[in-house]
């Protein structure tokens, strides 16, 4: 049984607390990391590397000095150079003009390539996990090849290998092609049997069996009215109000037309029929033109018959994957931000910690690459977080620096003091906001 098996043996609260933890220490620990490396690198020494606050647990020092400790509290962490006041870095202990290999005494460019590392470590580890989750889930073969078949209620009549040329007489698009897969779905008459020409062992021939895309449940939304209502990957949605759905776009439609009411659902589970009656929630869903369209949504990713057969995707092109992901991740983020400001969508689009680690424990439940992918989506968004110019994180900072840069002279320990003292209250009133959103926003 590996961890995320035991994940879900475990009851919600401790698979909840255990993700969001083994979430934050990775992300933590690479973005201090960063802030650590890039330091030694500039000439800048660390006295403390701590992962977590509170009473330390364990301890080591290394032979520059520096002492590496795990620290009872296991949400943040920090790292003090030599020299520093505090643990932000911000003031010296020292009475006189601070030595070089201080935060204080060093260059400008050294401080602010060492505040900046810690957010573009976030980044690039970012950018690594999607990476590596498209490597290794790799590209479609083309043609479209049957690769494993997913467990549905009825014979599907495929075989692995199996190249799919044409569904209903409707030609399948290959990446070259100006239609898209999804194109084809729309075009595809919703019906219990279609014509599906295939190419198998060499020979083409055609069998006559389901819609492509059924009601197959493969992933949760988090936080859905799917997911809260005990829904898991694997089911398959036969009947909406007792009424027989053949393709996931009938569940998309019923949906919808229910705008929010109860709606029954049967679903098949592994030999089993359940029955259950759920509503959907509105949903600000990010437009790829840009703005934010609301939806009704029931939180399900739907998927196909099988299983795709897939190629490995050349580094390159992975590498490209993944910072597009994380660049989307970046824009979507601001656009949602302007969203909220200007009241064009609902300000519960924004979590705090309870609601980030429910997301945690969610993702955990339903797999190591969901897992991971959203640790990936959550370190983004901690370098993002980090870079606004808000004093006491590292965007206020490089804020201090340009400041420097341009005067040619350091803001007063007066002012700073000042500035440190309201950006506090910022985070604390945006933290407190956030958590009231996830005690309160359906």
């Amino acid at each position: 049984m590996d961890i995320f098996s035991m994940f879900s043996a475990l009851g919600g609260s401790v698979t909840t607390f255990l993700a969001f933890v083994v979430a934050l220490s990775v992300i933590v620990s690479v973005h201090e990391y960063g802030h650590y490396i890039v330091g030694r690198w500039s000439g800048i020494d660390a006295e403390v590397f701590s992962l977590g606050f509170g009473p330390v647990v364990f301890s080591w020092v290394d032979k520059r000095g520096t002492r590496w400790q795990l620290a009872a509290l296991p949400f943040g962490g920090y790292v003090k150079f030599v020299g520093d006041a505090n643990a932000a870095s911000v003031g010296s202990d020292a009475a006189v003009a601070p030595a070089r290999n201080t935060m204080e005494g060093a260059p400008l460019w050294a401080r602010a390539a060492t505040v900046s590392a810690g957010p573009i470590f976030n980044f690039v580890l970012s950018i690594l996990i999607f990476a590596g989750i498209a490597m290794f889930n790799g590209s479609p073969r083309e043609p479209l090849t049957v690769g494993e078949l997913n467990n549905v209620p009825y014979e599907v009549g495929l075989l692995p290998g199996d190249e799919v040329l044409e569904i209903a007489g409707i030609k399948v698009p290959g990446p070259n092609d100006e239609e898209t897969f999804d194109d084809l779905l729309r075009a595809l008459p919703v019906q219990s049997n279609l014509d599906y020409l295939l190419r198998r062992d060499g020979q083409e021939m055609v069998i006559n069996t389901a819609h492509p895309m059924p009601a197959l449940v493969v992933q949760l939304a988090p936080q859905s009215a799917a997911y809260e209502s005990g829904f898991r990957p694997g089911d398959v949605i036969t009947h909406v109000n007792g009424k027989p759905i053949l393709a996931f776009l009938q569940l998309q439609e019923a949906v919808l037309a229910a705008e929010g009411a109860p709606l029954p659902l049967t679903v098949w589970r592994d030999g089993e029929v359940m029955d259950f009656t759920l509503s959907a929630k509105r949903v600000d869903e990010p437009q790829p033109g840009g703005g934010f369209e609301t939806n009704w949504r029931i939180g399900i990713v739907g998927g196909m018959l099988f299983r795709p057969g897939t190629e490995t995707l050349p580094f390159g092109q992975a590498m490209n994957a993944g910072v597009n992901m994380t660049w989307s991740i970046i824009s979507g983020s601001f656009s949602g931000l302007y969203h909220m400001a200007s009241g064009a969508i609902s300000s519960c689009n924004m979590s705090g910690p309870l609601g980030i680690a429910q997301v945690s424990g969610a993702m955990a439940r339903q797999g190591l690459e969901n897992f991971v992918y959203f640790i990936g989506i959550l370190s983004t968004a901690v370098g993002l977080l980090n870079l606004f110019p808000i004093p006491v994180l590292d965007g206020g900072h490089l804020t201090f620096y340009a400041y420097e840069a341009v005067t040619r002279r350091k803001p007063s320990p007066r002012a700073l003091k000042f500035l440190m003292t309201a950006g506090l209250t910022v985070i604390l009133s945006l933290t407190v906001f956030a958590l009231t959103n996830d005690l309160f926003c359906p």
